[in-house]
């Protein structure tokens, strides 16, 4: 049944975490937060907008005891049974429901730009939500939290869900959602939550400038330092291996890459290219590749999950990842695969783009270029390939960093700490903390037609 519960242990703190879509391979870092959170003792139930299915699916989800609630099939299911859901927020509290309808039809703004649901559609997912969490307070497993992935559609589906329950709610905005709806639904978003949070600093810069006085928490995502670790390199006489993995999509800087390939063959460097990873660009990809002679040295490897990647970090001497900001604002944050390669101890060639500056030191655990500048990505990789002493510097210098600033254990105590632990430590679980005073007027964001009212009351982080 869509939106059933799955019995589970149940720890002190319970979050609904609403995403866009589950389990996604290019979202290794929402199931290693989940998984790492769950590990610390708390509770967290999935709500998504979309299933994944098939080798766009992360083979790690199965190890996640989440309950998983599917918000799409729920509002496609049995009419009579919609229709008692949203009878049963209305009577259980009138005018939060009649507050938020008119919140709703009022904010033309709030599914603005990139987005993919209509305001009406969150508003049905939210009302999905607030019936599940009256049920379950009533059976005494109440949520302590409502937490968004993403500024766009989860984050609104979030806040109407908050302004239906009262529960309070959090969000972590990441890239191209961040920086593609309008300042004013952000506004209406951030004001309201209890904690923002994001990936890297130049994200917190965005939201602080976009809405004053924002509290931004700074908290990188983290990989298993366990999972992914170097492994001592025998004595290798094939050529030397540049290792690249991403969705082949335009952000990522494929061509780029390709390009700078092409300048080290015509130098007469030798070497091999392996790309993994899947996505609309492939067959110009592959094409670009065959134009440019690289077919005996560029191989397309296709997706492959984040347990068959290991083995190819470790085999690699050079990573590199070449993305660039869109014309359309789509770009990456720290992407999690160069955290990943830096953690198997293999330097990196990246462009000086989004969060990138906040894992890659230029000149110390890895070497940075400005995006499209193929000469200068092509001279770092000339650099690294033509000295193996400096890829070991650096690459031990890579394990280093992500160490002391990219641990998911960390990170997730962090979380742990933002989604109501009162205190985390390594090693203990987290404790509950109760709602914040209530704020005693509205807030307002915006002016004229972009101007959306923000709800009084709530709950706020300490």
């Amino acid at each position: 049944m869509a939106g059933a519960v799955t019995e589970h242990d149940r720890g002190p703190v319970r979050v609904a975490y609403i995403v866009r879509s589950w389990p996604r391979l290019s979202q290794t870092f929402i199931v290693n937060e989940v998984l790492a959170l769950e590990r610390l003792g708390l509770t967290i139930d999935v709500f998504r907008m979309t299933a994944v299915h098939g080798p766009e699916a992360h083979d790690h989800a199965g190890e996640a005891r989440a309950a998983v609630h599917d918000l799409e099939a729920a509002r496609h299911g049995n009419r009579a049974a919609l229709v008692a859901e949203h009878m049963g927020v209305l009577v259980g509290s009138p005018m939060r429901y009649l507050s938020t309808v008119a919140f709703v039809l009022r904010g033309k703004q709030l599914a603005a730009g990139y987005s993919t649901s209509t305001r009406g559609t969150c508003f049905r997912h939210a009302v999905h939500l607030a019936a599940l969490a009256r049920s379950e307070r009533r059976r005494g497993r109440p949520f302590a939290r409502i937490h968004a992935h993403f500024a766009h559609d989860p984050a609104l589906v979030g806040l109407l869900a908050h302004r239906l329950t009262g529960i309070s709610f959090s969000l972590t905005a990441h890239a191209r959602e961040l920086y593609g709806i309008p300042r004013a639904a952000l506004a209406a978003r951030v004001r309201v939550a209890c904690a923002v949070v994001t990936c890297c600093a130049a994200n917190a810069e965005y939201i602080r400038n976009s809405v004053g006085g924002a509290r931004v928490h700074l908290v990188h995502h983290g990989v298993d330092l366990e999972r992914f670790h170097p492994r001592p390199r025998a004595v290798d006489s094939r050529l030397p291996l540049i290792l690249s993995v991403g969705r082949l999509v335009e952000k990522k800087g494929f061509f780029d890459l390709l390009d700078a390939c092409a300048e080290l063959t015509a130098e007469g460097h030798r070497f091999r290219c392996a790309i993994y990873g899947d996505g609309p660009l492939l067959e110009r990809l592959e094409a670009r590749c065959e134009q440019l002679g690289l077919a005996d040295t560029v191989t397309f490897a296709g997706a492959r999950s984040p347990r068959e990647l290991v083995p190819l970090f470790q085999r690699a001497d050079v990573f590199a990842l070449t993305p660039f900001i869109t014309d359309d604002g789509d770009r990456d944050g720290v992407p999690n695969v160069l955290v990943e390669a830096m953690a198997c101890g293999v330097p990196v060639v990246s462009t000086s783009v989004g969060g990138i500056p906040d894992l890659v030191r230029h000149g110390e655990n890895g070497l940075l270029a400005p995006p499209h500048d193929v000469a200068a990505i092509a001279g770092h990789l000339t650099e690294l390939l033509a000295d193996a002493d400096r890829r070991r510097r650096m690459g031990a210098k890579a394990r280093v960093t992500v160490e002391a600033g990219f641990d998911a254990r960390v990170a997730a105590g962090r979380m742990a700490v933002l989604l109501g632990a009162a205190s985390w430590e390594p090693g203990s679980a987290p404790r509950h903390c109760g709602p914040a005073p209530r704020s005693p007027t509205p807030e307002v964001v915006g002016e004229g037609r972009n101007r959306i009212d923000t709800p009084a009351g709530g709950t706020r982080c300490r």
